[in-house]
């Protein structure tokens, strides 16, 4: 069989199994089950990486495949899914949906650009060092993991907040973030600890108040 078959790439394809099974639980019209197969496919992007560091004397080729292996499931986990949960919410709703179309489209296309950058100025990154990188260029798409679905809970813990609407927009704004050129500093250990215990209450936030 063609790929490259190891223990650094499950974590990776655990992120992809779960977002797609989310993506059918959105067509039912699951939306709590879909927002936690968000969050899990989120925790497994945060560790894949360092799993994949584990690994020593890995060939160019194997480093290679991780890069575009990792940003294919980033673009179905953390593109395609959101926004598929996005549109849903404004599907058949008069004035709503072609906003969540529009949402759409936007989300996923700068899902895809901020992909594509990051594959090719990190496969020359690695040909001149083998230093961890130290900050990203855009917003990383996994953080969206936390972000939608706090927007979520928002929305549904402040009734008077429009869901369907919320949600398009916060995903057009995050689209802008993808592509603008910033500097988001990479979370050290610390950080990676933060972000685990906000995730663990954006989950209880999910669990209590998504349906």
């Amino acid at each position: 069989m063609i790929g490259f078959y190891d223990y650094t790439v499950i974590l990776t394809y655990i992120g992809l199994a779960s977002s797609v099974f989310g993506m059918t639980q959105v067509f039912s019209g699951h939306y709590r089950t879909a927002l936690l197969c968000l969050i899990i496919s989120g925790a497994c992007d945060m560790f894949d990486g360092k799993i994949a560091r584990t690994k020593k004397n890995r060939t160019r080729q194997e480093k290679n495949f991780g890069i575009q292996i990792d940003s294919l499931c980033d673009l179905i986990c953390f593109g395609m899914f959101p926004a598929t949960i996005g549109f849903s919410m404004t599907f058949g709703k008069p004035g709503h949906q072609i906003l969540g179309t529009i949402a759409a489209i936007l989300f996923v296309l700068g899902a895809v650009i901020r992909l594509g950058y990051f594959n090719v100025m990190e496969q020359e990154r690695q040909e001149q060092t083998e230093e961890c990188r130290k900050y990203y260029q855009g917003l990383p798409v996994t953080s969206v993991a936390l972000l939608l679905p706090l927007v979520y809970i928002v929305c549904v813990y402040f009734d008077a907040l429009p869901l369907a609407s919320s949600y398009s927009i916060a995903m057009i704004i995050i689209a802008l973030l993808f592509v603008l050129d910033i500097r988001v500093r990479k979370p050290g250990n610390l950080g990676v600890f933060l972000m685990s215990v906000i995730g663990l209450l954006v989950l209880a936030g999910v669990l209590m108040f998504c349906e």
